[in-house]
């Protein structure tokens, strides 16, 4: 799997994104809670898409949000959505944030990076003092497999097992909660 593959298909997924995507309201709302989106946080949200968490954010109050995805095509689709949010297009396992933030969202992404050590090396410098990392999904981990198997298998690798998942997190935050269900997998680490 390389990143121009993986942009390349969701640049030639973008225009339909939203119109394919499966929004279980329930579950996002106890992923949030998880992740202690509130009133008054800074929130990056990484491998935004085309915004589909924007909305419960602004719902919640949030300070801000700073959204990145790699698919410049993602990009273009969430900036006219949402003009008034401050979406990037770059590498997150790479880039250099200006800021911390309170709270770290990975919404339905993880298995799309490549590195994902890098991914949580480099977005652990970017938390402020007991800020949260969240990487969730709103589907079972075998659900998402075979999701992925149907659609996605050149641009994905396999979601980790929560114990390894917690391992990768451990040297940079303390975990949380750590959820994998018939509905979701989420984990939640904090500073």
């Amino acid at each position: 799997m390389n990143k121009k593959e993986i942009i390349r298909f969701f640049d030639e997924r973008a225009s339909q994104w939203d119109a394919e995507m499966v929004f279980n309201a329930s579950v996002v709302e106890q992923i949030l809670d998880n992740a202690h989106i509130t009133k008054g946080i800074h929130v990056l949200d990484v491998a935004c898409g085309t915004g589909v968490l924007f909305p419960e954010y602004l719902k919640r109050d949030v300070a801000s949000i700073t959204a990145i995805d790699i698919s410049s095509e993602m990009v273009r689709i969430a900036r006219e959505k949402f003009p008034q949010i401050d979406i990037l297009c770059g590498d997150a396992e790479r880039f250099s944030f200006p800021r911390k933030f309170d709270r770290i969202m990975i919404y339905n992404a993880f298995p799309h990076f490549p590195n994902p050590e890098a991914l949580i090396r480099n977005l652990s410098r970017h938390l402020a003092s007991e800020g949260t990392i969240t990487i969730a999904h709103s589907m079972s981990r075998e659900a998402l497999q075979r999701h992925h198997a149907d659609r996605a298998d050149q641009v994905s690798v396999e979601l980790p097992e929560l114990e390894i998942l917690k391992e990768m997190l451990a040297p940079y935050v303390q975990v949380e909660t750590a959820i994998s269900n018939e509905r979701m997998y989420q984990i939640t680490g904090t500073i």
